[in-house]
């Protein structure tokens, strides 16, 4: 049986067999074994390849690491847990933006602390004018999600979409700008998440609490863990069931 989610990432990351033979210093025919006889790599080669690929060790071979030994390598992916996301230093958010060369994922209903930081629509553009995929899902202000998320603040249902039509408003700018694209979505946002290439702000939502007052956790991929991939593939799910902004010409 061939491994298919490694064809898969190899494939989608533009990675032939002959490139990552070269990359680890092996002989083609044992990527090609990897693949199409589904042969499990050295646990050395697993993790470059995992990183390379940017996808998890458990994912790609997902019986080479027991669930115990992967429990323990996803607590160690926790960088540290903040009782509040405004207790998250603003330092740490400039320096993990300012160190993404490659992912940026944002995914939130409304998100305006964002805006407060000086520089931020300039920086994005010039992340995704040198290579970066940026990718921002706010909520979609007529969702009955986004409504009954107003409500149960105790802020009145009006009060959360208004926030998400000025946050649009603010990120107009990035409308087709090269590398980023921005869409809207109508999920019950269980977690906000804020993604730079391998490391994640998640902020879990508190029923009764506004975003700034719930927990977060900082999180750094490991290739062998499942707690940023869990995050990183619930931020896919509503992506891909999210419909692009619809910003009416100037």
């Amino acid at each position: 049986m061939a491994n298919d989610r490694l064809r898969d990432a190899m494939l989608s990351k533009g990675v032939t067999p002959d490139e990552l033979a070269e990359h680890l210093g092996v002989d083609p025919k044992t990527v090609e074994r990897w693949i199409t006889k589904n042969r499990t790599p050295y646990p050395k080669f697993r993790h470059r390849i995992a990183a390379l690929l940017r996808e998890s060790e458990r994912y790609l071979w997902p019986s080479a690491v027991d669930e115990t030994k992967a429990s323990q390598i996803s607590e160690s992916e926790v960088v540290k847990v903040y009782p509040h996301r405004s207790s998250v230093p603003a330092d740490l958010w400039d320096q993990l933006l300012s160190q993404a060369a490659t992912q940026v994922d944002i995914l939130v209903y409304v998100g305006m602390f964002m805006t407060e930081k000086p520089g931020l629509i300039s920086t994005l553009k010039t992340k995704g004018k040198e290579g970066a995929y940026i990718r921002l899902l706010f909520g979609d202000p007529t969702s009955n999600a986004v409504i009954q998320r107003s409500r149960d603040e105790g802020i009145g249902e009006r009060a959360i979409p208004a926030k998400i039509e000025n946050a649009l408003a603010f990120f107009r700018s990035l409308d087709g700008a090269d590398g980023i694209e921005i869409r809207q979505h109508d999920t019950v946002l269980y977690n906000s998440i804020y993604r730079f290439d391998s490391q994640m702000i998640v902020n879990p939502h508190v029923y009764g609490k506004t975003a700034p007052h719930a927990p977060a956790l900082h999180l750094r991929r490991l290739s062998a863990g499942d707690l940023f991939s869990t995050y990183e593939e619930s931020f896919n799910a509503v992506w891909e069931g999210a419909k692009a902004v619809d910003y009416p010409n100037a």
